[in-house]
Protein backbone atom coordinates (compact mmCIF):
# COMPACT_ATOMS: atom_id res chain seq x y z
CA UNK A 1 0.00 0.00 0.00
CA UNK A 2 2.50 2.30 0.72
CA UNK A 3 4.31 1.90 -2.36
CA UNK A 4 1.31 2.35 -4.11
CA UNK A 5 1.06 6.01 -2.40
CA UNK A 6 4.49 6.59 -3.23
CA UNK A 7 4.78 10.69 -4.32
CA UNK A 8 7.04 9.56 -7.19
CA UNK A 9 5.18 6.96 -8.68
CA UNK A 10 1.94 8.98 -7.48
CA UNK A 11 3.07 11.88 -9.78
CA UNK A 12 4.33 10.30 -12.77
CA UNK A 13 0.79 8.78 -13.04
CA UNK A 14 -0.99 12.07 -12.96
CA UNK A 15 1.99 13.42 -15.32
CA UNK A 16 0.86 10.69 -17.97
CA UNK A 17 -2.64 10.41 -17.52
CA UNK A 18 -2.72 14.36 -17.56
CA UNK A 19 -0.28 14.22 -21.16
CA UNK A 20 -2.06 11.46 -22.44
CA UNK A 21 -5.59 13.41 -22.05
CA UNK A 22 -3.80 15.89 -23.87
CA UNK A 23 -3.06 18.55 -21.43
CA UNK A 24 0.16 20.91 -22.02
CA UNK A 25 3.27 19.21 -21.25
CA UNK A 26 4.33 22.34 -19.46
CA UNK A 27 0.92 22.34 -17.41
CA UNK A 28 1.32 18.64 -16.78
CA UNK A 29 4.90 19.23 -15.29
CA UNK A 30 3.73 21.69 -12.93
CA UNK A 31 0.46 19.99 -11.39
CA UNK A 32 2.64 16.54 -11.27
CA UNK A 33 4.87 18.53 -9.65
CA UNK A 34 2.69 19.94 -6.92
CA UNK A 35 0.92 16.82 -6.43
CA UNK A 36 3.75 14.92 -6.00
CA UNK A 37 4.63 17.68 -3.16
CA UNK A 38 1.62 17.63 -0.92
CA UNK A 39 2.05 13.58 -0.98
CA UNK A 40 5.33 13.82 0.11
CA UNK A 41 4.65 16.77 2.96
CA UNK A 42 5.48 20.16 1.18
CA UNK A 43 3.83 22.81 0.87
CA UNK A 44 2.25 24.19 -2.47
CA UNK A 45 4.33 27.28 -1.98
CA UNK A 46 7.36 25.86 -0.63
CA UNK A 47 7.10 22.91 -3.52
CA UNK A 48 7.11 26.38 -6.05
CA UNK A 49 9.82 27.53 -4.81
CA UNK A 50 11.99 24.66 -5.02
CA UNK A 51 10.57 24.03 -8.63
CA UNK A 52 11.88 27.43 -9.41
CA UNK A 53 15.04 27.11 -7.77
CA UNK A 54 15.60 23.73 -9.36
CA UNK A 55 15.60 25.40 -12.82
CA UNK A 56 19.25 25.75 -12.26
CA UNK A 57 19.64 22.14 -12.38
CA UNK A 58 18.77 22.07 -16.57
CA UNK A 59 19.99 25.52 -17.48
CA UNK A 60 23.10 25.08 -19.28
CA UNK A 61 20.79 22.52 -21.03
CA UNK A 62 18.54 24.98 -21.50
CA UNK A 63 20.97 27.36 -22.73
CA UNK A 64 22.67 24.61 -25.27
CA UNK A 65 19.58 24.40 -26.70
CA UNK A 66 18.54 27.87 -27.85
CA UNK A 67 22.12 28.80 -28.55
CA UNK A 68 21.84 25.36 -30.95
CA UNK A 69 18.42 26.47 -32.27
CA UNK A 70 19.70 29.64 -33.44
CA UNK A 71 22.97 27.90 -35.15
CA UNK A 72 20.11 25.85 -36.39
CA UNK A 73 18.50 28.47 -37.82
CA UNK A 74 21.35 30.17 -39.29
CA UNK A 75 22.44 26.92 -41.08
CA UNK A 76 18.97 27.54 -42.70
CA UNK A 77 19.25 31.02 -43.21
CA UNK A 78 22.65 30.03 -45.73
CA UNK A 79 20.46 27.58 -47.79
CA UNK A 80 22.52 24.79 -46.92
CA UNK A 81 19.51 22.94 -45.17
CA UNK A 82 17.20 23.29 -48.17
CA UNK A 83 20.48 22.11 -50.10
CA UNK A 84 20.53 18.97 -47.94
CA UNK A 85 17.00 18.12 -48.17
CA UNK A 86 16.28 18.09 -51.88
CA UNK A 87 19.76 16.34 -52.14
CA UNK A 88 17.96 13.59 -49.32
CA UNK A 89 15.07 13.68 -51.47
CA UNK A 90 16.53 12.95 -54.76
CA UNK A 91 18.47 9.87 -53.12
CA UNK A 92 15.25 8.11 -51.37
CA UNK A 93 12.88 9.11 -54.73
CA UNK A 94 9.65 6.77 -53.57
CA UNK A 95 11.81 4.45 -50.96
CA UNK A 96 10.10 5.31 -48.02
CA UNK A 97 11.41 2.65 -46.08
CA UNK A 98 14.98 4.53 -46.93
CA UNK A 99 14.44 7.29 -46.14
CA UNK A 100 13.25 6.45 -42.24
CA UNK A 101 16.26 4.50 -42.14
CA UNK A 102 18.17 7.79 -43.50
CA UNK A 103 16.56 9.98 -40.75
CA UNK A 104 17.60 7.38 -38.12
CA UNK A 105 21.39 7.81 -39.77
CA UNK A 106 21.38 11.98 -39.62
CA UNK A 107 19.82 11.75 -36.10
CA UNK A 108 22.70 9.62 -35.13
CA UNK A 109 25.06 11.84 -36.78
CA UNK A 110 23.45 14.77 -34.70
CA UNK A 111 24.69 12.73 -31.46
CA UNK A 112 28.50 12.53 -32.37
CA UNK A 113 29.82 14.11 -35.98
CA UNK A 114 27.84 17.01 -35.80
CA UNK A 115 26.69 17.50 -32.10
CA UNK A 116 23.59 19.88 -32.69
CA UNK A 117 21.48 17.42 -30.77
CA UNK A 118 17.43 17.84 -31.68
CA UNK A 119 18.13 21.52 -33.09
CA UNK A 120 18.74 20.20 -36.50
CA UNK A 121 14.96 18.50 -36.65
CA UNK A 122 12.63 21.71 -37.04
CA UNK A 123 14.96 23.18 -39.81
CA UNK A 124 15.93 19.41 -41.72
CA UNK A 125 12.26 17.75 -41.57
CA UNK A 126 9.70 20.38 -42.65
CA UNK A 127 10.99 20.76 -46.23
CA UNK A 128 11.05 16.85 -46.26
CA UNK A 129 7.02 16.59 -45.24
CA UNK A 130 5.16 16.80 -48.52
CA UNK A 131 7.91 13.86 -49.68
CA UNK A 132 6.53 12.06 -46.91
CA UNK A 133 3.16 12.97 -47.63
CA UNK A 134 3.26 11.40 -51.40
CA UNK A 135 4.95 8.24 -49.49
CA UNK A 136 2.43 7.83 -47.80
CA UNK A 137 5.03 7.55 -44.66
CA UNK A 138 3.67 6.61 -41.12
CA UNK A 139 5.18 9.76 -39.28
CA UNK A 140 5.12 7.27 -36.18
CA UNK A 141 7.61 5.50 -37.69
CA UNK A 142 9.64 8.83 -38.50
CA UNK A 143 9.17 9.99 -34.95
CA UNK A 144 11.02 6.08 -33.99
CA UNK A 145 13.69 6.92 -36.99
CA UNK A 146 14.70 10.00 -35.24
CA UNK A 147 14.24 8.71 -31.24
CA UNK A 148 16.49 5.99 -32.03
CA UNK A 149 19.21 8.19 -33.04
CA UNK A 150 18.77 10.99 -30.66
CA UNK A 151 19.00 8.24 -27.81
CA UNK A 152 20.78 5.04 -29.36
CA UNK A 153 24.29 6.86 -30.04
CA UNK A 154 24.57 8.21 -26.44
CA UNK A 155 23.98 5.15 -24.73
CA UNK A 156 26.62 2.54 -27.06
CA UNK A 157 28.84 5.04 -28.62
CA UNK A 158 31.39 6.75 -26.41
CA UNK A 159 31.73 9.90 -28.24
CA UNK A 160 30.21 13.27 -28.31
CA UNK A 161 26.79 13.29 -25.84
CA UNK A 162 27.76 9.00 -25.36
CA UNK A 163 31.00 10.29 -23.70
CA UNK A 164 29.33 12.61 -21.67
CA UNK A 165 26.30 9.62 -20.55
CA UNK A 166 28.91 7.16 -19.86
CA UNK A 167 30.54 9.23 -17.88
CA UNK A 168 28.20 10.42 -15.64
CA UNK A 169 27.60 6.25 -15.28
CA UNK A 170 31.26 6.03 -14.48
CA UNK A 171 31.64 8.65 -11.91
CA UNK A 172 28.20 8.27 -10.36
CA UNK A 173 29.00 4.35 -10.03
CA UNK A 174 32.66 5.24 -8.45
CA UNK A 175 31.60 7.31 -6.02
CA UNK A 176 29.22 4.90 -4.31
CA UNK A 177 31.85 2.55 -4.13
CA UNK A 178 31.73 0.25 -7.28
CA UNK A 179 35.08 1.50 -9.41
CA UNK A 180 34.56 1.56 -13.19
CA UNK A 181 36.20 3.20 -16.58
CA UNK A 182 33.96 4.87 -19.15
CA UNK A 183 35.99 2.28 -21.00
CA UNK A 184 34.50 -0.72 -19.75
CA UNK A 185 30.72 1.27 -19.66
CA UNK A 186 31.04 1.21 -23.30
CA UNK A 187 32.37 -2.11 -23.80
CA UNK A 188 29.31 -3.58 -22.69
CA UNK A 189 26.56 -0.90 -23.07
CA UNK A 190 26.58 -1.27 -27.21
CA UNK A 191 24.44 -4.23 -26.72
CA UNK A 192 21.66 -1.84 -25.33
CA UNK A 193 21.80 -0.25 -28.76
CA UNK A 194 20.91 -3.26 -30.52
CA UNK A 195 18.14 -3.84 -28.06
CA UNK A 196 17.27 -0.21 -29.53
CA UNK A 197 17.95 -1.40 -33.35
CA UNK A 198 15.97 -3.75 -32.43
CA UNK A 199 12.83 -2.00 -31.76
CA UNK A 200 13.70 0.69 -34.83
CA UNK A 201 13.35 -2.75 -36.99
CA UNK A 202 10.31 -3.47 -35.82
CA UNK A 203 9.17 -0.32 -35.97
CA UNK A 204 9.56 0.73 -39.67
CA UNK A 205 9.35 -2.84 -41.31
CA UNK A 206 6.24 -4.60 -38.69
CA UNK A 207 4.25 -1.88 -37.06
CA UNK A 208 4.26 1.26 -38.96
CA UNK A 209 4.63 -0.18 -42.21
CA UNK A 210 1.61 0.38 -44.08
CA UNK A 211 0.69 3.35 -45.57
CA UNK A 212 -1.24 6.26 -43.87
CA UNK A 213 -2.65 9.31 -45.59
CA UNK A 214 -1.60 12.95 -44.24
CA UNK A 215 -3.24 16.28 -45.92
CA UNK A 216 -0.61 18.53 -47.91
CA UNK A 217 -0.64 21.60 -46.68
CA UNK A 218 1.75 24.68 -46.91
CA UNK A 219 4.57 25.07 -44.84
CA UNK A 220 6.84 27.69 -44.75
CA UNK A 221 10.64 26.38 -44.84
CA UNK A 222 12.70 28.65 -47.03
CA UNK A 223 15.13 30.22 -45.84
CA UNK A 224 15.17 33.97 -45.21
CA UNK A 225 17.70 34.28 -47.78
CA UNK A 226 17.99 33.42 -51.70
CA UNK A 227 18.83 29.68 -51.73
CA UNK A 228 21.21 28.62 -54.54
CA UNK A 229 21.90 25.13 -55.89
CA UNK A 230 25.60 25.54 -56.19
CA UNK A 231 27.87 26.21 -52.63
CA UNK A 232 28.80 29.93 -52.16
CA UNK A 233 30.83 31.48 -49.69
CA UNK A 234 27.84 31.57 -47.03
CA UNK A 235 27.94 27.88 -47.42
CA UNK A 236 31.66 27.03 -46.96
CA UNK A 237 31.81 29.37 -43.85
CA UNK A 238 28.73 27.18 -42.66
CA UNK A 239 30.76 23.88 -43.13
CA UNK A 240 33.97 25.81 -41.22
CA UNK A 241 31.06 27.01 -38.29
CA UNK A 242 30.11 23.39 -37.98
CA UNK A 243 33.78 21.63 -38.17
CA UNK A 244 34.24 24.22 -35.51
CA UNK A 245 31.20 23.20 -33.34
CA UNK A 246 32.35 19.41 -33.52
CA UNK A 247 36.36 20.15 -32.34
CA UNK A 248 34.72 22.67 -29.72
CA UNK A 249 32.34 20.42 -28.38
CA UNK A 250 35.21 17.49 -27.98
CA UNK A 251 37.69 19.45 -26.66
CA UNK A 252 35.68 21.71 -23.79
CA UNK A 253 32.70 19.04 -23.39
CA UNK A 254 30.32 21.86 -23.26
CA UNK A 255 27.48 22.08 -26.05
CA UNK A 256 26.72 26.10 -25.29
CA UNK A 257 29.87 26.88 -25.75
CA UNK A 258 30.49 24.90 -29.06
CA UNK A 259 26.86 26.52 -29.95
CA UNK A 260 28.28 29.85 -29.45
CA UNK A 261 31.62 29.23 -31.25
CA UNK A 262 29.52 27.95 -34.36
CA UNK A 263 27.78 30.84 -34.31
CA UNK A 264 30.68 33.47 -33.84
CA UNK A 265 32.69 31.64 -37.15
CA UNK A 266 29.38 32.51 -38.89
CA UNK A 267 28.55 35.86 -38.01
CA UNK A 268 32.41 36.79 -38.62
CA UNK A 269 32.58 35.27 -41.83
CA UNK A 270 29.76 36.74 -42.90
CA UNK A 271 27.80 33.63 -43.49
CA UNK A 272 24.94 35.42 -41.45
CA UNK A 273 24.66 39.34 -41.88
CA UNK A 274 25.42 41.47 -38.98
CA UNK A 275 21.44 43.32 -39.38
CA UNK A 276 20.29 40.00 -39.46
CA UNK A 277 21.70 38.43 -36.46
CA UNK A 278 18.70 39.61 -33.91
CA UNK A 279 16.35 37.68 -36.69
CA UNK A 280 18.50 34.35 -36.06
CA UNK A 281 18.42 34.25 -32.22
CA UNK A 282 14.48 35.43 -33.03
CA UNK A 283 13.99 32.09 -34.48
CA UNK A 284 15.98 29.69 -32.53
CA UNK A 285 13.99 31.20 -29.40
CA UNK A 286 11.11 29.90 -32.10
CA UNK A 287 12.09 26.59 -32.78
CA UNK A 288 13.62 25.63 -29.21
CA UNK A 289 12.68 28.18 -26.50
CA UNK A 290 9.36 25.92 -25.62
CA UNK A 291 11.59 22.39 -25.40
CA UNK A 292 14.58 25.02 -23.54
CA UNK A 293 11.44 25.98 -21.14
CA UNK A 294 10.26 22.56 -20.43
CA UNK A 295 13.75 21.18 -19.71
CA UNK A 296 14.07 23.89 -17.25
CA UNK A 297 10.40 22.99 -15.70
CA UNK A 298 11.76 19.30 -15.74
CA UNK A 299 14.87 20.02 -13.74
CA UNK A 300 12.67 22.00 -11.09
CA UNK A 301 10.29 18.82 -11.03
CA UNK A 302 13.20 16.88 -10.37
CA UNK A 303 14.13 18.93 -7.60
CA UNK A 304 10.68 18.48 -5.93
CA UNK A 305 10.90 14.99 -6.61
CA UNK A 306 14.38 14.58 -4.58
CA UNK A 307 12.77 16.77 -1.67
CA UNK A 308 9.75 14.67 -1.01
CA UNK A 309 12.39 11.68 -0.20
CA UNK A 310 10.02 9.14 -1.50
CA UNK A 311 12.99 8.28 -4.30
CA UNK A 312 14.76 6.15 -1.54
CA UNK A 313 11.25 5.33 -0.29
CA UNK A 314 10.28 3.71 -3.72
CA UNK A 315 13.98 1.92 -4.27
CA UNK A 316 13.53 0.54 -0.79
CA UNK A 317 9.80 -0.50 -0.73
CA UNK A 318 10.82 -2.58 -3.99
CA UNK A 319 13.72 -4.36 -2.50
CA UNK A 320 11.45 -5.59 0.14
CA UNK A 321 10.00 -7.39 -2.88
CA UNK A 322 12.85 -8.78 -4.76
CA UNK A 323 13.75 -12.15 -2.47
CA UNK A 324 17.23 -12.45 -3.62
CA UNK A 325 16.36 -13.02 -7.23
CA UNK A 326 18.36 -11.40 -9.67
CA UNK A 327 16.06 -11.15 -12.10
CA UNK A 328 13.71 -9.88 -10.03
CA UNK A 329 16.07 -7.43 -8.71
CA UNK A 330 16.67 -6.52 -12.39
CA UNK A 331 13.15 -6.27 -13.27
CA UNK A 332 12.43 -3.66 -9.98
CA UNK A 333 15.37 -1.72 -11.12
CA UNK A 334 14.50 -0.84 -14.48
CA UNK A 335 10.95 -0.26 -13.70
CA UNK A 336 12.20 2.47 -10.93
CA UNK A 337 14.26 3.83 -13.57
CA UNK A 338 11.90 4.19 -15.67
CA UNK A 339 9.39 5.72 -13.13
CA UNK A 340 11.86 8.11 -11.95
CA UNK A 341 12.76 9.25 -16.03
CA UNK A 342 9.28 9.36 -16.92
CA UNK A 343 8.38 12.32 -14.58
CA UNK A 344 12.54 14.00 -14.78
CA UNK A 345 12.29 13.89 -18.89
CA UNK A 346 16.53 13.37 -19.05
CA UNK A 347 18.43 10.21 -18.75
CA UNK A 348 21.69 12.27 -17.98
CA UNK A 349 19.84 13.62 -14.81
CA UNK A 350 18.40 10.32 -13.17
CA UNK A 351 21.95 8.46 -13.16
CA UNK A 352 22.67 10.76 -9.83
CA UNK A 353 19.00 10.66 -8.95
CA UNK A 354 19.40 6.72 -8.80
CA UNK A 355 22.80 5.57 -7.67
CA UNK A 356 23.25 6.19 -4.42
CA UNK A 357 20.68 3.23 -4.28
CA UNK A 358 21.02 1.52 -7.46
CA UNK A 359 24.76 0.61 -6.59
CA UNK A 360 24.58 -0.48 -3.16
CA UNK A 361 21.53 -2.40 -4.21
CA UNK A 362 23.45 -4.32 -6.97
CA UNK A 363 26.45 -5.09 -4.97
CA UNK A 364 24.52 -6.81 -2.22
CA UNK A 365 22.46 -8.66 -5.28
CA UNK A 366 25.74 -9.94 -6.39
CA UNK A 367 26.22 -8.22 -9.95
CA UNK A 368 29.13 -7.31 -11.35
CA UNK A 369 30.38 -4.14 -12.22
CA UNK A 370 29.63 -4.60 -16.09
CA UNK A 371 26.13 -5.87 -15.14
CA UNK A 372 25.63 -2.58 -12.60
CA UNK A 373 26.84 -0.51 -15.37
CA UNK A 374 24.07 -1.70 -18.23
CA UNK A 375 21.18 -1.52 -15.44
CA UNK A 376 22.05 1.45 -14.78
CA UNK A 377 22.48 2.30 -18.24
CA UNK A 378 19.18 1.31 -19.01
CA UNK A 379 17.76 2.29 -16.04
CA UNK A 380 18.56 5.65 -16.74
CA UNK A 381 17.45 5.93 -20.61
CA UNK A 382 14.02 4.05 -19.55
CA UNK A 383 11.85 6.57 -20.03
CA UNK A 384 13.63 9.46 -22.12
CA UNK A 385 11.90 7.98 -25.01
CA UNK A 386 8.39 7.71 -23.88
CA UNK A 387 8.35 11.16 -21.54
CA UNK A 388 6.56 13.85 -22.76
CA UNK A 389 8.99 16.42 -21.10
CA UNK A 390 12.18 14.60 -23.15
CA UNK A 391 13.76 16.09 -25.62
CA UNK A 392 14.04 12.76 -27.49
CA UNK A 393 10.35 13.20 -28.17
CA UNK A 394 10.28 17.11 -28.11
CA UNK A 395 12.50 17.02 -30.37
CA UNK A 396 11.38 15.00 -33.46
CA UNK A 397 7.49 16.40 -32.70
CA UNK A 398 8.96 20.04 -33.64
CA UNK A 399 9.62 18.56 -36.80
CA UNK A 400 6.56 16.38 -37.80
CA UNK A 401 4.20 18.74 -36.01
CA UNK A 402 5.51 21.74 -38.58
CA UNK A 403 1.74 21.04 -40.15
CA UNK A 404 -0.05 20.45 -36.94
CA UNK A 405 -0.88 16.92 -38.24
CA UNK A 406 0.79 15.09 -36.01
CA UNK A 407 0.27 14.78 -32.08
CA UNK A 408 2.99 14.44 -29.36
CA UNK A 409 2.03 12.04 -27.23
CA UNK A 410 -0.20 9.29 -29.33
CA UNK A 411 1.87 10.22 -32.43
CA UNK A 412 5.66 10.63 -30.69
CA UNK A 413 5.32 9.14 -26.80
CA UNK A 414 3.44 6.14 -27.36
CA UNK A 415 5.59 4.77 -30.24
CA UNK A 416 8.61 5.51 -29.01
CA UNK A 417 7.48 4.00 -25.19
CA UNK A 418 6.50 1.02 -26.80
CA UNK A 419 9.44 0.14 -29.49
CA UNK A 420 12.35 1.51 -27.16
CA UNK A 421 11.36 1.20 -23.37
CA UNK A 422 10.31 -2.32 -23.86
CA UNK A 423 13.36 -3.00 -25.87
CA UNK A 424 15.87 -1.66 -23.52
CA UNK A 425 14.10 -3.64 -20.53
CA UNK A 426 14.14 -6.84 -21.81
CA UNK A 427 17.90 -6.55 -22.91
CA UNK A 428 19.02 -5.08 -19.54
CA UNK A 429 17.28 -8.14 -17.40
CA UNK A 430 18.87 -10.79 -19.46
CA UNK A 431 22.11 -9.49 -20.24
CA UNK A 432 23.17 -8.59 -16.43
CA UNK A 433 22.16 -12.30 -15.59
CA UNK A 434 25.46 -13.26 -17.92
CA UNK A 435 27.76 -10.36 -17.41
Amino acid sequence: MALLTNPVLVSVVVLCVLCLLKLNVLMSLIIAAMVGAVLGGISIPDAMGILCDGFSGNANTALSYVLLGTFATAIASTGLADMLSKKLSKIMGGKGKLMLVILAAVACLSQNLVPVHIAFIPILIPPLLSLMNEMKIDRRAAACSLAFGLKAPYISIPFGFGAIFMGIIADNMTANGMAITVGEVAKFNWMLGLCMLVGLLLAIFVTYRKPREYKNLTINTEASDAVSDHMTVAHWVTIVAILAVVVIQVKFDSLSLAALGGLLVMFIGQAVKWNKIDEQFAGGIKIMGMIAIVMLVAGGYAEVMKATNAVDALVNAAVSIMGGNKIIAATVITLIGLLVTMGIGSSFSTVPVVAIIYVPLCMKMGFSPAATAILMSAAAALGDAGSPASDTTLGPTSGLNADGQHDHIWDTCVPTFIHYNIALMIGAIVISQFL
